[in-house]
């Protein structure tokens, strides 16, 4: 029988990469991920319980990113990521730090000390696929629209 947890939706995301093992390399060697099924032209990663699908594209059309500005960040437009427990996070960055990950955007606390407080950090693919990685300090602020502005 399936439990609660596991039977919740997952979230599947199929985005480009121009190079299949790198893109494997990163998403298993320096995120953990697992694969599930492959072909010489894209890759299943479990991606914190969701299904991500890697797509082998030429470089030429891997698409260009926009970035907006949020707390003096030049945020990419178009990311994906996960939200985790604060202690999670925390343990997370230090994985990162210690296996050499360049940052976009550096670990960071939002709303610090005031409601909706929340740490984030960006980084990127060898493809130049951008993720984002957080957590709430109360996750029952995760969509509460009370919230100071962004």
């Amino acid at each position: 029988m399936a439990t609660k947890s596991e039977s919740r939706p997952r979230f599947h995301l199929a985005f480009p990469v121009t190079d299949l093992e790198a893109a494997r390399n990163f998403y298993v060697g320096i995120l953990g991920c697992k694969t599930g099924r492959e072909s010489d032209r894209w890759i299943d990663f479990d991606f914190f319980g969701h299904q991500l699908v890697a797509h082998l594209v030429e470089p030429q059309d891997h698409p260009s990113v926009t970035t907006n500005a949020v707390d003096g960040h030049a945020v990419p437009a178009s990311h994906f990521g996960a939200i985790l427990d604060w202690d999670q996070y925390q343990q997370f960055v230090l994985k990162l730090e210690q296996q050499g990950v360049e940052f976009v955007i550096e670990p960071y606390v939002r709303f610090e000390g005031r409601q909706g407080e929340q740490a984030t950090l960006f980084i990127r693919d060898p493809s130049n696929n951008y993720l984002e990685f957080k957590a709430f300090r109360d996750i029952g602020m995760l969509f509460d629209k009370d919230l100071e502005s962004y």
